[in-house]
């Protein structure tokens, strides 16, 4: 099982891939189809991931086992209703 931090440390280095892909765009190192296609990846991938913390901290709230939490399909996160 995972825990938050661990969870955390792959939002930070996701976070951190964002940047870096920004800057080399920016520098002319990277094309803009492979920028555009990695950064949909890397939206995806943090919004799975801060999905899987809502979850957790939702079940320590109500006093269930935060590693029952299990994290969700891209699918499903991507298409949650506001």
């Amino acid at each position: 099982m995972t825990d938050d931090t661990n969870i955390f440390s792959k939002i930070d280095a996701l976070v951190a891939e964002e940047h870096e892909l920004r800057a080399k765009h920016a520098a002319g190192t990277v094309a803009d189809d492979d920028e555009r296609a990695r950064l949909r990846a890397l939206e995806v991938e943090l919004d799975q991931c801060w999905d899987l913390l809502r979850q957790r901290r939702a079940k320590r709230e109500f006093g269930e086992d935060p590693d029952a939490a299990e994290p969700r399909s891209a699918d499903t996160v991507e298409n949650y209703l506001n």
